[in-house]
Protein backbone atom coordinates (compact mmCIF):
# COMPACT_ATOMS: atom_id res chain seq x y z
CA UNK A 1 0.00 0.00 0.00
CA UNK A 2 1.45 3.36 -1.07
CA UNK A 3 0.60 6.53 0.83
CA UNK A 4 2.29 8.89 -1.63
CA UNK A 5 3.07 12.48 -0.68
CA UNK A 6 4.36 15.45 -2.59
CA UNK A 7 6.73 17.41 -0.34
CA UNK A 8 8.00 20.95 -0.89
CA UNK A 9 11.35 22.00 0.54
CA UNK A 10 12.80 25.45 -0.19
CA UNK A 11 10.47 25.86 -3.10
CA UNK A 12 11.10 22.35 -4.43
CA UNK A 13 8.66 19.48 -4.12
CA UNK A 14 10.13 16.09 -3.24
CA UNK A 15 7.65 13.26 -3.51
CA UNK A 16 6.93 9.75 -2.38
CA UNK A 17 4.26 8.88 -4.89
CA UNK A 18 0.71 10.09 -4.76
CA UNK A 19 -1.23 11.06 -1.66
CA UNK A 20 -0.83 13.70 1.02
CA UNK A 21 -2.73 13.60 4.31
CA UNK A 22 -3.63 15.62 7.35
CA UNK A 23 -3.01 15.23 11.04
CA UNK A 24 -5.95 15.40 13.39
CA UNK A 25 -7.17 18.86 14.30
CA UNK A 26 -5.50 20.40 17.32
CA UNK A 27 -7.13 23.28 19.18
CA UNK A 28 -3.75 24.98 19.54
CA UNK A 29 -3.50 28.39 17.90
CA UNK A 30 -2.14 28.33 14.33
CA UNK A 31 1.34 29.64 13.60
CA UNK A 32 1.49 33.45 13.74
CA UNK A 33 2.57 35.09 10.50
CA UNK A 34 3.50 38.64 9.62
CA UNK A 35 0.52 38.98 7.30
CA UNK A 36 -2.74 40.82 7.46
CA UNK A 37 -5.45 38.42 8.67
CA UNK A 38 -8.63 38.45 6.66
CA UNK A 39 -11.65 36.22 6.11
CA UNK A 40 -11.65 35.67 2.36
CA UNK A 41 -14.41 33.26 1.73
CA UNK A 42 -17.42 35.37 2.68
CA UNK A 43 -18.58 38.23 4.94
CA UNK A 44 -19.59 35.99 7.88
CA UNK A 45 -16.85 33.62 9.08
CA UNK A 46 -18.13 30.36 10.52
CA UNK A 47 -16.91 28.45 13.53
CA UNK A 48 -14.62 25.49 12.92
CA UNK A 49 -17.40 23.14 13.99
CA UNK A 50 -19.76 24.71 11.44
CA UNK A 51 -17.15 24.46 8.68
CA UNK A 52 -16.58 20.80 9.45
CA UNK A 53 -20.32 20.14 9.41
CA UNK A 54 -20.53 21.63 5.90
CA UNK A 55 -17.44 19.98 4.39
CA UNK A 56 -17.03 16.55 6.01
CA UNK A 57 -20.07 14.88 4.37
CA UNK A 58 -18.51 15.50 0.94
CA UNK A 59 -15.08 14.03 1.74
CA UNK A 60 -14.26 10.56 0.37
CA UNK A 61 -11.39 8.10 0.68
CA UNK A 62 -9.77 7.08 -2.62
CA UNK A 63 -7.98 3.75 -3.11
CA UNK A 64 -6.22 3.23 -6.43
CA UNK A 65 -5.12 -0.20 -7.71
CA UNK A 66 -1.91 0.11 -9.72
CA UNK A 67 -2.01 -3.30 -11.37
CA UNK A 68 1.02 -2.79 -13.57
CA UNK A 69 3.08 -1.41 -10.67
CA UNK A 70 1.90 -4.18 -8.30
CA UNK A 71 0.79 -1.55 -5.76
CA UNK A 72 -2.21 0.19 -4.30
CA UNK A 73 -2.30 3.83 -3.21
CA UNK A 74 -4.59 5.72 -0.85
CA UNK A 75 -5.65 9.36 -0.88
CA UNK A 76 -8.59 11.73 -0.57
CA UNK A 77 -11.23 13.33 -2.77
CA UNK A 78 -14.47 15.26 -2.42
CA UNK A 79 -17.83 15.25 -4.15
CA UNK A 80 -18.44 18.22 -6.45
CA UNK A 81 -21.70 17.08 -8.07
CA UNK A 82 -23.99 14.87 -5.98
CA UNK A 83 -26.47 14.29 -8.81
CA UNK A 84 -23.95 12.87 -11.28
CA UNK A 85 -21.55 11.40 -8.70
CA UNK A 86 -18.53 13.49 -9.72
CA UNK A 87 -15.52 13.52 -7.41
CA UNK A 88 -12.41 15.72 -7.56
CA UNK A 89 -8.95 14.56 -6.48
CA UNK A 90 -5.28 14.96 -7.44
CA UNK A 91 -3.99 13.23 -10.54
CA UNK A 92 -0.99 11.95 -8.57
CA UNK A 93 -3.39 10.07 -6.27
CA UNK A 94 -4.55 7.81 -9.12
CA UNK A 95 -1.56 7.98 -11.46
CA UNK A 96 -1.03 4.57 -13.14
CA UNK A 97 -4.29 3.26 -11.62
CA UNK A 98 -6.20 0.55 -13.47
CA UNK A 99 -9.05 0.54 -10.94
CA UNK A 100 -10.25 3.03 -8.32
CA UNK A 101 -12.50 2.50 -5.32
CA UNK A 102 -14.16 5.31 -3.38
CA UNK A 103 -15.46 5.05 0.18
CA UNK A 104 -17.80 7.68 1.64
CA UNK A 105 -17.04 7.84 5.40
CA UNK A 106 -20.26 9.75 6.08
CA UNK A 107 -22.32 6.74 4.97
CA UNK A 108 -19.78 3.91 5.17
CA UNK A 109 -20.57 2.88 1.58
CA UNK A 110 -17.90 1.96 -0.98
CA UNK A 111 -18.17 2.23 -4.75
CA UNK A 112 -16.19 1.40 -7.87
CA UNK A 113 -15.18 4.67 -9.48
CA UNK A 114 -14.72 5.40 -13.17
CA UNK A 115 -11.87 7.69 -14.16
CA UNK A 116 -13.57 10.41 -16.19
CA UNK A 117 -10.21 11.93 -17.04
CA UNK A 118 -7.16 13.74 -15.77
CA UNK A 119 -5.36 17.01 -16.39
CA UNK A 120 -1.73 16.10 -15.81
CA UNK A 121 -0.42 19.68 -15.94
CA UNK A 122 -2.98 20.83 -13.36
CA UNK A 123 -2.57 17.65 -11.23
CA UNK A 124 -6.36 17.22 -11.20
CA UNK A 125 -8.40 14.06 -11.76
CA UNK A 126 -12.17 13.62 -12.00
CA UNK A 127 -13.85 10.39 -10.88
CA UNK A 128 -17.46 9.28 -11.17
CA UNK A 129 -19.38 6.86 -8.96
CA UNK A 130 -22.90 5.54 -9.31
CA UNK A 131 -24.09 5.68 -5.70
CA UNK A 132 -26.98 3.72 -4.24
CA UNK A 133 -27.50 6.40 -1.60
CA UNK A 134 -27.61 10.19 -1.67
CA UNK A 135 -24.32 12.04 -1.83
CA UNK A 136 -23.46 15.47 -0.43
CA UNK A 137 -21.50 17.87 -2.62
CA UNK A 138 -18.97 20.30 -1.18
CA UNK A 139 -19.88 23.98 -1.43
CA UNK A 140 -17.37 25.55 -3.83
CA UNK A 141 -15.83 28.94 -3.03
CA UNK A 142 -13.83 31.51 -5.01
CA UNK A 143 -10.06 31.22 -4.63
CA UNK A 144 -9.56 34.53 -6.46
CA UNK A 145 -10.66 36.28 -3.25
CA UNK A 146 -8.16 34.48 -1.02
CA UNK A 147 -5.34 36.54 0.54
CA UNK A 148 -2.58 35.84 3.03
CA UNK A 149 -3.76 35.52 6.62
CA UNK A 150 -7.14 33.99 5.82
CA UNK A 151 -8.00 31.11 8.20
CA UNK A 152 -8.39 27.68 6.58
CA UNK A 153 -9.05 24.06 7.50
CA UNK A 154 -7.79 21.11 5.48
CA UNK A 155 -9.46 17.68 5.34
CA UNK A 156 -7.88 14.34 4.48
CA UNK A 157 -7.46 10.59 4.82
CA UNK A 158 -4.55 10.35 7.24
CA UNK A 159 -2.12 7.55 6.33
CA UNK A 160 -4.87 6.00 4.22
CA UNK A 161 -6.50 4.80 7.44
CA UNK A 162 -10.03 5.66 6.27
CA UNK A 163 -12.92 6.60 8.49
CA UNK A 164 -13.90 10.12 9.49
CA UNK A 165 -11.67 12.74 7.83
CA UNK A 166 -8.77 14.11 9.78
CA UNK A 167 -8.51 17.90 9.86
CA UNK A 168 -5.88 20.57 10.44
CA UNK A 169 -6.33 24.31 10.87
CA UNK A 170 -4.04 27.13 9.79
CA UNK A 171 -3.93 30.23 7.65
CA UNK A 172 -3.04 31.15 4.09
CA UNK A 173 0.69 31.90 4.08
CA UNK A 174 0.86 33.07 0.48
CA UNK A 175 -0.72 32.86 -2.96
CA UNK A 176 0.46 32.36 -6.55
CA UNK A 177 3.37 30.13 -5.55
CA UNK A 178 5.22 27.97 -8.08
CA UNK A 179 6.55 24.63 -6.85
CA UNK A 180 8.60 21.90 -8.49
CA UNK A 181 7.27 18.45 -7.63
CA UNK A 182 9.26 15.25 -7.88
CA UNK A 183 7.80 11.81 -7.23
CA UNK A 184 10.89 9.78 -6.41
CA UNK A 185 9.03 6.46 -6.20
CA UNK A 186 7.44 6.70 -9.64
CA UNK A 187 10.20 8.70 -11.31
CA UNK A 188 8.21 11.68 -12.58
CA UNK A 189 8.24 15.39 -11.82
CA UNK A 190 5.81 18.25 -12.32
CA UNK A 191 5.77 22.01 -11.95
CA UNK A 192 2.62 23.50 -10.42
CA UNK A 193 1.83 27.19 -10.71
CA UNK A 194 -0.43 29.56 -8.79
CA UNK A 195 -0.50 27.42 -5.64
CA UNK A 196 -1.90 28.47 -2.27
CA UNK A 197 0.57 28.11 0.60
CA UNK A 198 -0.96 27.24 3.97
CA UNK A 199 0.16 26.56 7.52
CA UNK A 200 -2.58 23.90 7.80
CA UNK A 201 -0.57 20.72 8.17
CA UNK A 202 -0.68 18.39 5.15
CA UNK A 203 0.66 14.86 5.45
CA UNK A 204 0.57 11.59 3.46
CA UNK A 205 -3.02 10.61 2.65
CA UNK A 206 -4.43 14.15 2.33
CA UNK A 207 -3.70 14.72 -1.36
CA UNK A 208 -6.96 15.49 -3.15
CA UNK A 209 -8.74 16.60 0.01
CA UNK A 210 -10.57 19.93 0.33
CA UNK A 211 -9.05 23.06 1.84
CA UNK A 212 -11.93 25.11 3.27
CA UNK A 213 -12.10 28.83 4.01
CA UNK A 214 -13.85 30.75 6.76
CA UNK A 215 -17.23 30.75 5.00
CA UNK A 216 -17.30 26.95 4.88
CA UNK A 217 -16.61 26.64 1.17
CA UNK A 218 -13.76 24.84 -0.60
CA UNK A 219 -11.03 27.21 -1.77
CA UNK A 220 -8.32 24.67 -2.63
CA UNK A 221 -7.29 21.06 -3.17
CA UNK A 222 -4.63 19.71 -0.76
CA UNK A 223 -1.64 18.69 -2.86
CA UNK A 224 1.80 18.93 -1.22
CA UNK A 225 3.47 19.15 2.18
CA UNK A 226 6.35 21.37 3.21
CA UNK A 227 9.59 20.44 4.94
CA UNK A 228 12.55 22.29 6.39
CA UNK A 229 10.79 23.46 9.53
CA UNK A 230 8.55 25.99 7.81
CA UNK A 231 5.39 23.93 8.23
CA UNK A 232 3.91 25.25 4.99
CA UNK A 233 1.85 23.03 2.68
CA UNK A 234 0.38 23.72 -0.74
CA UNK A 235 -3.05 23.50 -2.32
CA UNK A 236 -4.30 23.98 -5.87
CA UNK A 237 -6.71 26.96 -5.96
CA UNK A 238 -10.26 25.72 -6.44
CA UNK A 239 -10.83 28.03 -9.42
CA UNK A 240 -7.96 26.37 -11.28
CA UNK A 241 -9.11 22.91 -10.20
CA UNK A 242 -12.66 23.51 -11.39
CA UNK A 243 -11.40 24.93 -14.69
CA UNK A 244 -9.53 21.66 -15.22
CA UNK A 245 -12.67 19.72 -14.21
CA UNK A 246 -14.74 21.53 -16.83
CA UNK A 247 -12.22 20.65 -19.55
CA UNK A 248 -12.26 17.01 -18.52
CA UNK A 249 -16.04 16.64 -18.21
CA UNK A 250 -16.47 18.65 -21.42
CA UNK A 251 -14.32 16.00 -23.15
CA UNK A 252 -11.89 18.62 -24.37
CA UNK A 253 -8.78 17.28 -26.08
CA UNK A 254 -5.66 19.23 -25.26
CA UNK A 255 -2.15 19.14 -23.86
CA UNK A 256 -2.07 17.19 -20.62
CA UNK A 257 -5.74 16.15 -20.83
CA UNK A 258 -6.31 12.39 -20.82
CA UNK A 259 -9.85 11.03 -20.89
CA UNK A 260 -10.47 7.78 -19.03
CA UNK A 261 -12.00 4.49 -20.02
CA UNK A 262 -9.59 3.41 -22.76
CA UNK A 263 -8.14 -0.01 -23.46
CA UNK A 264 -4.57 -1.24 -23.03
CA UNK A 265 -2.56 -3.88 -24.88
CA UNK A 266 0.05 -4.23 -22.18
CA UNK A 267 2.97 -2.85 -24.18
CA UNK A 268 5.11 0.04 -22.99
CA UNK A 269 5.96 2.56 -25.67
CA UNK A 270 7.56 5.95 -25.60
CA UNK A 271 5.60 9.21 -25.87
CA UNK A 272 5.35 11.35 -28.96
CA UNK A 273 4.73 11.20 -32.66
CA UNK A 274 8.21 10.18 -33.84
CA UNK A 275 7.77 7.63 -36.64
CA UNK A 276 11.30 6.19 -36.49
CA UNK A 277 11.71 3.19 -34.14
CA UNK A 278 15.45 3.92 -33.96
CA UNK A 279 14.75 7.47 -32.79
CA UNK A 280 12.25 6.15 -30.26
CA UNK A 281 14.92 3.83 -28.83
CA UNK A 282 17.44 6.68 -28.69
CA UNK A 283 14.93 8.77 -26.75
CA UNK A 284 14.48 6.18 -24.00
CA UNK A 285 16.17 7.29 -20.77
CA UNK A 286 16.54 5.72 -17.36
CA UNK A 287 14.96 2.57 -16.01
CA UNK A 288 16.46 -0.82 -15.28
CA UNK A 289 15.68 -4.06 -17.02
CA UNK A 290 13.83 -6.58 -14.85
CA UNK A 291 13.12 -9.74 -16.81
CA UNK A 292 10.93 -12.09 -14.80
CA UNK A 293 10.34 -14.97 -17.22
CA UNK A 294 11.60 -16.36 -20.54
CA UNK A 295 9.15 -14.21 -22.52
CA UNK A 296 11.02 -11.11 -21.38
CA UNK A 297 8.00 -9.45 -19.77
CA UNK A 298 8.46 -7.00 -16.90
CA UNK A 299 6.38 -6.64 -13.71
CA UNK A 300 6.10 -2.84 -13.77
CA UNK A 301 6.27 0.02 -16.22
CA UNK A 302 9.40 1.43 -14.62
CA UNK A 303 11.33 -1.78 -15.23
CA UNK A 304 12.20 -1.17 -18.87
CA UNK A 305 15.18 0.13 -20.77
CA UNK A 306 15.98 0.61 -24.43
CA UNK A 307 15.94 -2.80 -26.19
CA UNK A 308 19.27 -3.99 -27.61
CA UNK A 309 17.75 -5.07 -30.93
CA UNK A 310 14.73 -3.63 -32.72
CA UNK A 311 12.62 -4.64 -35.69
CA UNK A 312 13.70 -3.40 -39.15
CA UNK A 313 10.49 -1.38 -39.64
CA UNK A 314 10.69 2.17 -41.05
CA UNK A 315 7.80 3.40 -38.90
CA UNK A 316 5.58 2.25 -36.06
CA UNK A 317 5.44 2.09 -32.27
CA UNK A 318 8.60 0.56 -30.79
CA UNK A 319 7.82 -1.80 -27.90
CA UNK A 320 10.14 -0.89 -25.02
CA UNK A 321 8.66 -3.55 -22.78
CA UNK A 322 5.69 -5.85 -22.24
CA UNK A 323 3.92 -6.13 -18.89
CA UNK A 324 3.58 -9.63 -17.45
CA UNK A 325 0.09 -11.03 -17.33
CA UNK A 326 -1.25 -8.83 -20.13
CA UNK A 327 -2.72 -9.91 -23.45
CA UNK A 328 0.32 -8.59 -25.32
CA UNK A 329 2.58 -10.91 -23.31
CA UNK A 330 0.28 -13.86 -24.02
CA UNK A 331 0.28 -13.01 -27.74
CA UNK A 332 4.06 -13.17 -27.83
CA UNK A 333 4.93 -9.50 -28.33
CA UNK A 334 8.36 -8.68 -26.84
CA UNK A 335 10.62 -5.67 -26.36
CA UNK A 336 12.17 -4.61 -29.67
CA UNK A 337 9.10 -5.46 -31.74
CA UNK A 338 7.50 -2.63 -33.70
CA UNK A 339 3.70 -2.43 -33.88
CA UNK A 340 2.60 -1.26 -37.31
CA UNK A 341 -1.15 -1.79 -37.17
CA UNK A 342 -3.93 -2.01 -34.56
CA UNK A 343 -7.71 -2.04 -34.64
CA UNK A 344 -7.81 -1.74 -38.41
CA UNK A 345 -5.61 1.38 -38.40
CA UNK A 346 -2.05 1.86 -39.56
CA UNK A 347 0.24 2.65 -36.62
CA UNK A 348 3.06 5.00 -37.55
CA UNK A 349 4.15 6.20 -34.10
CA UNK A 350 3.62 5.64 -30.35
CA UNK A 351 0.96 8.36 -30.31
CA UNK A 352 -0.95 6.57 -33.06
CA UNK A 353 -1.03 3.35 -31.03
CA UNK A 354 -2.10 5.22 -27.89
CA UNK A 355 -4.93 6.84 -29.86
CA UNK A 356 -6.22 3.43 -31.02
CA UNK A 357 -6.10 2.06 -27.45
CA UNK A 358 -7.80 5.16 -26.05
CA UNK A 359 -10.63 4.91 -28.57
CA UNK A 360 -11.30 1.27 -27.63
CA UNK A 361 -13.03 0.02 -24.49
CA UNK A 362 -11.41 -2.52 -22.16
CA UNK A 363 -12.47 -6.02 -23.21
CA UNK A 364 -12.52 -5.15 -26.91
CA UNK A 365 -10.71 -7.59 -29.20
CA UNK A 366 -8.68 -5.89 -31.93
CA UNK A 367 -6.26 -7.11 -34.60
CA UNK A 368 -2.65 -6.11 -33.93
CA UNK A 369 0.20 -6.37 -36.44
CA UNK A 370 3.85 -6.20 -35.44
CA UNK A 371 7.31 -6.81 -36.86
CA UNK A 372 9.87 -8.76 -34.82
CA UNK A 373 13.56 -7.98 -34.42
CA UNK A 374 14.22 -10.83 -36.88
CA UNK A 375 12.09 -9.11 -39.51
CA UNK A 376 9.07 -11.42 -39.50
CA UNK A 377 5.54 -9.95 -39.48
CA UNK A 378 2.72 -11.34 -37.41
CA UNK A 379 -0.93 -10.44 -36.80
CA UNK A 380 -3.05 -11.61 -33.86
CA UNK A 381 -6.37 -10.68 -32.31
CA UNK A 382 -5.75 -9.33 -28.82
CA UNK A 383 -8.20 -8.47 -26.03
CA UNK A 384 -7.55 -5.06 -24.44
CA UNK A 385 -7.26 -4.65 -20.69
CA UNK A 386 -7.98 -1.44 -18.71
CA UNK A 387 -5.55 1.40 -19.40
CA UNK A 388 -3.65 2.85 -16.43
CA UNK A 389 -4.44 6.47 -15.62
CA UNK A 390 -2.02 9.03 -17.05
Amino acid sequence: MLIPLLVVAIGIVLGAGGVALLSRYSPAAPQRLAVRPAAQDGPRPLSEAAIRARIEPSVVDVTATLTYDDETASGTGFVIDARTGLILTNNHVIRDATAVRVTVPATGRAYRADIVGVDVAADIAVLRIRPTAALTAAPIGDSAKVIAGAPVISFGNQAGAGGSPTVASGVIAGTSRTIQADDGAAGFSETLHGMLATTARIEPGDSGGPLAGAAGTVIGVDTAAGTGGGGVGYAIPINAAMAAERKITGRHQGHGISLGGGGFLGVIVGPGGDRSPAAQRAGKRGGTTSVSDPSGCVPAQADVTAPAAIAPAPAGALVLGVLCGTSAATAGIVAGDVITGAGGHQVGSPDALTAVEGASRPGTVIPVTWVSARGSTRTARIRLGPAPAA
